[in-house]
């Protein structure tokens, strides 16, 4: 089997396994999106309990932006969600877990997923926290350079926004550089997130399986990067109530989309025979 597509774990670090990305072809991206909307629909009461959690920590987080005055932090902080949503998504991958094993899934499921692999997915949230905050130093330093340090009132900036070349311009770099962390995070975390919930692996060997797995499947993945912010964007505009359906379902076909992509084995052991 090809080398590039297998990773042996050193024999330092316990029992060895071998990681074998698969290709998959343009049209398992909507399979996966079909996979979790039918999770969705076994599971309909947990699942939106799970998503109407996130909902109502979005519209807290933004009410409480708006109270302390910080209102020009909002959409910074909603293009952020782009970078925390793989973290999100972690209790649906418990529900996930709990359907394949045919048993009905409770929100202990949801919300207990992380616990035995807490140590690793917390890794993972350090890397994810670096892009986020990458991406909020970014916006500042934009909004500094198209609109200077005097932060104009709500009405004036986003009129600007859409109607100045100043705020035209900045929406352009903006969404450009954006888009560039957005995919490196996404690069980083598509399957390493369940990986690490569904395996006994280290933070970096789940990066390297989610990097393979975009390597070798460019085009589909790309294809899921843009179902994945489309639905997010469909989600937000709708003043997060979306959400409650649109993240539940996303983190299902986001786990259909690991057992798609990675398939992880025994490594076999090499005996020496004698006599």
């Amino acid at each position: 089997m090809n080398a590039a597509t297998e990773k042996s774990r050193d024999a330092s670090a316990g029992p060895g396994v071998k990681i074998t990305i698969q290709p998959v072809g343009m049209e398992r991206p909507r399979a996966w999106l079909a996979a979790g909307i039918e999770d969705f629909r076994q599971a309909a009461v947990v699942s939106l309990a799970y998503g109407m959690f996130w909902v109502g920590l979005s519209i807290a987080v933004t009410v409480g932006a708006i109270y302390l005055g910080l209102w020009h932090w909002l959409l910074p902080l909603v293009a952020g969600f782009m970078f925390i949503g793989p973290l999100v998504a972690v209790g649906s991958y418990g529900i996930s877990r709990a359907l394949e094993a045919s048993r009905a899934p409770h929100l202990g499921d949801a919300f207990g997923a992380w616990r035995p692999h807490a140590g690793q997915l917390a890794m993972m949230g350090v890397m994810m926290m670096i892009f986020f905050l990458a991406w909020i130093r970014v916006a500042t330093l934009l909004f500094a350079l198209f609109f200077g340090f005097e932060v104009p009132s709500p009405t004036d900036l986003y009129a600007a926004l859409l109607t100045t070349p100043q705020g035209l311009g900045m929406i352009a770099v903006g969404t450009v550089l954006g888009s560039i962390l957005a995919f490196g995070a996404f690069a980083i975390s598509v399957v390493a997130i369940p990986t690490l919930m569904d395996q006994d692996l280290t933070f970096m060997e789940g990066i390297e399986a989610s990097i393979r797995s975009v390597s070798r499947n460019f085009r589909p993945m790309l294809l899921w990067a843009a179902i994945l912010t489309g639905c997010v964007l469909v989600g937000v505009l709708t003043f997060y109530i979306g959400l409650a359906l649109i993240l539940p379902v996303l983190g299902f076909a986001s786990w259909h989309a690991y057992e798609d992509l990675v398939v992880i084995k025994p490594r076999e052991e090499k005996h020496d025979l004698h006599g």
